[in-house]
């Protein structure tokens, strides 16, 4: 009984280890079947994927350039020339500032100490020369006018004097002519004659100076001790420092004059510029006030030294300001050329074109059917002159490149830059 039962459990061990079996090969099986899916799917997908992708990743790879046929040359009007070759100045732009041309302007002071009576002009008032601009009294100009009106009579006396000596001498000539005085008188009269004119002279002299110290003070004929500034040119009023009422010393400036049709354009010109100023040079500057226009100034006076402080070299110009655009105290930007002209490649104005926001030239590679590869290159251009351009870095002079129809050529890259459509 007991080995009946044996066998029994035996077999179906035996069994059940079989049934085991048979659902782990069909586990295995089935693992398989899922991975060989998978990687056809996988294989699938990139080779779509490669599909879509490879027209886009060949534009792109193109992008930079273009093969055109003789026939699209000839439609677009794409011509080619070497690049050319010209001089390039150097250009620095440095600040200056406009000023009053002092040559033609007048600061007029107290000229001698005083109380301010009347101011009669207002800065930017303009003045004719002689003007009365301001009025003052003091102490001094009493004096001066006093000075005058003595002079005055003392000419008149010594005048009298002088013409009673004449017509005594006369007399003494014709009494020593009739024997009726003796010699010495007839000399006598004439050394008073004499006497009597160098004394009018000294009178005429003091009158002379007396007048002049009256002027320069600004005094008049009357005795009540005014004095008066007179522009002494046509311009405009630049400033304005006296107040009526005001007292004071000799040599205070109260009133300054210009004429704007002339300025001086000022410039402190660093030491490795100095070399580039002469004397009867032209220098171009703008203004802020005026962006668009530009202006001349021709340089009158260079400094003798360096500023010690600054290192910089005083440079002064004078400007013709007939239209009076500028005003002093404006600021300027000068421009100013290098001396030494350095020689770059020149090209047409046409033949820069702006791709991706940066200046590009086409270079052209021709091949024997009429047609032509043009390659992009991204340049740096300097300045323009009438219809030309000079290229400064990038570009060999002799180089092969578009000259004419480069946006026909710029409008085929950009096409041809741009994505595939995914299908």
């Amino acid at each position: 009984m007991s080995e009946a039962l044996e066998r029994t459990m035996t077999t179906a061990r035996y069994r059940a280890a079989a049934i085991v079996m048979s659902v782990a090969m069909l586990l295995a099986q089935g693992a398989c079947s899922k991975k060989t899916e998978t990687a056809k799917a996988t294989s699938s997908d990139s080779t779509m994927k490669g599909m879509a992708m490879g027209p886009a990743t060949a534009a792109a790879a193109d992008s930079s350039s273009v093969t055109m046929t003789a026939a699209q040359i000839e439609h677009g009007k794409i011509a080619w020339a070497p690049a050319g070759v010209g001089q390039l100045a150097t250009t620095a732009v440095i600040p200056g500032t406009i000023i009053p041309n002092e040559n033609r302007t007048a600061r007029l002071s107290a000229p001698a100490e005083g109380r301010v009576t009347a101011v009669r002009v207002q800065p930017g008032d303009r003045v004719g020369r002689g003007q009365i601009l301001v009025s003052l009294v003091g102490p001094g100009a009493g004096s001066a006018q006093s000075d005058v009106s003595k002079a005055a009579a003392q000419v008149a006396a010594t005048r009298a004097q002088a013409g009673y000596a004449r017509a005594a001498r006369d007399r003494a000539e014709r009494l020593l002519a009739l024997k009726a005085i003796p010699r010495q008188d007839y000399e006598h009269a004439i050394a008073d004659d004499e006497s009597a004119n160098a004394a009018l002279s000294q009178a005429l002299a003091e009158q002379r100076r007396a007048i002049t110290s009256a002027e320069q003070l600004g005094a008049g004929a009357s005795l009540t001790g005014e004095m008066v500034l007179r522009s002494p040119l046509s311009g405009v009023v630049l400033s304005r420092a006296a107040q009526p009422g005001a007292v004071v010393a000799a040599g205070t400036e109260l009133v300054s004059v210009t004429d704007p049709a002339s300025l001086w354009l000022q410039v402190n010109a660093p030491e490795k510029l100095a070399s580039l100023f002469r004397i009867g040079g032209v220098l171009h500057f703008t203004v802020p006030a005026y962006p668009a226009d530009k202006f001349d100034a021709r340089i009158t006076a260079v400094g003798a030294a360096l500023d010690p402080n600054s290192r910089t070299l005083l440079v002064r110009a004078t400007v013709l300001n007939g239209n009076q655009k500028l005003k002093p105290e404006m600021l300027a930007s000068v421009a100013v050329e290098s001396a030494d002209a350095a020689m770059v490649p020149i090209v047409p104005d046409g033949a820069i074109q702006l791709l991706d926001a940066e200046p590009t030239v086409f270079i052209v590679k021709p091949n024997t059917r009429g047609g032509a590869t043009f390659v992009r290159r991204v340049v740096e251009i300097g300045s323009r002159t009438g219809s030309t351009v000079a290229v400064t870095r990038r570009l060999a002079a002799g180089e092969l490149i578009v000259t004419a129809g480069a946006y026909a050529v710029k409008a085929e890259i950009q096409k041809r830059s741009m994505p595939a459509m995914e299908m």
